[in-house]
């Protein structure tokens, strides 16, 4: 299937590992010009030229701290600059920390809000007006599968994705004229470093891997490349028709009907 991805231009945020990189190098692939952003200059760099070694695209890499309003600011523009225009926006931040609700301050809970609810909504706005030059625009926020099924420790991550889904939801209703579809990707178990904040603290992580993998339908944890594939689609010209909604990739571990 072409998903007429070729020169599409595509921002790819938290991209240095993870998640994050998968999608960048699977965009790539397909043809798109990507625009990479993280705080680690250095590991960001790596990673765009392993990028473009695997798929012979050129990538450009930029750092930015996305709870950071000046450097978001700053990246748009030089992301629209870099190549002329803007089809794609994957929102992506690293997640919060994992604990009791009792245990977290206010610090921490505005943290959360910071990086995980305001980053996405202010990168989103920044981008709106050249995806609205497009008339075929995509934003793609990264979430938690949290959203859909209680996560123990979670607390902070929960609250601050399920303002993105709502946020989404009227950003869908708003953009839709302008051909913009917005929607949120919620991984379940994917193998990347954030996984292991998921895991008991007094367990062996192999061993408690592979309990967590028995509860999964499928009997595995995901690749993030499997993750990154539905948000290619999703990036796609097919995909024009979705729009609002929230895909979980968890291999068939969440158990909620709707």
């Amino acid at each position: 299937m072409d998903l007429k991805l070729t020169n599409k231009v595509a921002i790819v945020l938290a991209a240095s590992k993870g998640l994050g990189k998968a999608i960048a190098m699977a965009l790539s692939s397909e043809g798109a010009k990507v625009i990479i952003g993280s705080r680690d200059e250095e590991e960001l760099t790596k990673t765009a030229d392993e990028i473009k070694d695997a798929t012979g695209n050129n990538v450009i890499a930029i750092p930015v701290d996305v709870a950071n309003a000046a450097q978001v600011a700053g990246f748009i523009n030089k992301a629209a600059n870099a190549f002329g225009r803007i089809d794609i926006l994957l929102n992506n931040a690293g997640g919060p920390p994992f604990d009791k609700f009792e245990n977290f301050d206010d610090t921490q809970w505005q943290q959360a809000f910071d990086l995980n609810l305001l980053s996405m909504a202010r990168t989103s706005r920044l981008v709106l007006p050249h995806l609205q030059k497009t008339g075929s625009g995509r934003i793609i926020n990264i979430i938690s599968g949290s959203v859909k099924s209680v996560l123990g420790g979670s607390v902070l991550s929960t609250a601050m994705r399920m303002g993105v889904v709502g946020m989404a939801k009227l950003m869908a209703d708003e953009f839709g004229p302008y051909n913009i579809t917005v929607n949120n990707v919620a991984p379940g178990l994917i193998l990347t470093d954030r996984i292991k904040h998921t895991l008991p603290k007094d367990v062996d992580p192999d061993e408690a891997i592979d309990q967590k993998a028995k509860t999964i339908p499928l009997g595995r944890i995901g690749k993030p490349e499997e993750l990154a594939a539905l948000v290619t689609f999703l990036a796609s010209e097919q995909a024009a028709y979705i729009s609002g909604q929230t895909i979980q990739v968890d291999g068939g571990a969440g158990r909620n009907i709707y």
